[in-house]
């Protein structure tokens, strides 16, 4: 899906805000915690301002499936289970998990949301 240059632009303006990070580090696939360098606080700062900025709501769990990535049910040995890839695919249809899919470990899932998957999730909600 291509990027909303609109949506992509407002996106930018927050995490450049949220993070400290230069206009020019924020490309469409730089990932939030390896490239940008957020850390869970800043998500809820990311969160609130994207709330204000697009006029939505963003529950927690939309973004951050916690409640997967911590589920015996869904994980073992470390790795989400094919049942918990696709509860991931049914939550975060937004995000592309091709790369994830190929070594699920739940420590590298942090590392997995980009700025693209960021603006897709947004104008996902804006369309609804």
């Amino acid at each position: 899906m291509p990027i909303n240059e609109e949506v992509f632009g407002k996106v930018r303006e927050t995490l450049v805000d949220a993070l400290g990070v230069d206009d020019d580090e924020v490309t469409e696939d730089a990932t939030m915690v390896g490239d940008l360098g957020a850390e869970s606080i800043d998500f809820l700062d990311i969160v609130f301002k994207l709330e204000k900025t697009f006029d939505i709501q963003i529950p927690r769990d939309e973004l951050f499936p916690d409640d997967i990535l911590t589920s015996a049910e869904y994980v073992q040995d470390g790795k989400v289970t094919p049942e918990g890839l696709s509860k991931l695919k049914e939550r975060m249809s937004f995000a592309d998990l091709t790369k994830f899919e190929q070594n699920p470990l739940v420590q590298d899932f942090g590392n997995l949301l980009t700025v693209k998957d960021l603006c897709n999730y947004v104008t996902e909600k804006t369309a609804a």
